[in-house]
């Protein structure tokens, strides 16, 4: 167990304090818990690489330390009628297929390396920036105008041309018998 990883796990923790102070109404608790998550997050890949500690557990516990934080945010401002329902299945969707299609893939004898790509980082980026933006706006009671309607948007064309991509890079590489560069063979 690694100081990086140990505070992956910390970040794991948050989720549930930063979901109760969001469904208590403590939105300055939940955008400070969410920042804290965001900014342990870089310092957990920051010491990582720099002492030399990357391990396969944090490959793997990093990734869903923040897919856990960002779909129980996700779905509580659905729930809450913050985001729009249909941005918050689609995000839900994205990640289960996702999902479902590696381990399709390693059943069938065809695992697929999971490696994000520079469209799926950038959808990742809109996410945290639009969960942010309306943690900002409820804890401090302002309200941004169009700008939450601009990053809905963007995040929703970015998190469908993500799941495009994903589906593309998917059926070419179980087209390929698992031949492709992204098999672990």
């Amino acid at each position: 167990m690694t100081l990086p990883n140990l505070i992956t796990l910390m970040r794991v923790g948050l989720v549930p304090l930063v979901v109760l102070a969001m469904v208590s109404g403590n939105m300055g608790w939940a955008l400070a818990g969410f920042l804290v998550a965001g900014i342990s997050d870089a310092v957990d890949g920051y010491l990582a690489r720099r002492l030399g500690q990357e391990s396969e557990l944090g490959a793997y516990i990093d990734p869903i330390a923040d897919k856990l934080l960002l779909v129980s945010v996700f779905v509580v401002m659905g729930l809450t009628g913050e985001l729009p329902v249909w941005l918050v299945v689609l995000f839900v969707s994205r990640d289960g297929l996702i999902v479902g299609a590696v381990v399709l893939s390693s059943v069938m004898g065809q695992p697929v390396a999971i490696r994000p790509l520079p469209i799926s980082k950038a959808t990742t980026a809109a996410q945290i920036g639009l969960a942010a933006l309306v943690l900002t706006e409820l804890a401090f009671d302002i309200a941004i105008g169009p700008a939450r309607d601009i990053a809905v948007i963007a995040t929703a064309l970015l998190t469908v041309a993500s799941t495009a991509a994903y589906l593309v890079a998917w059926l070419k590489h179980m087209g390929d018998d698992g031949r492709s560069e992204g098999s672990r063979d």
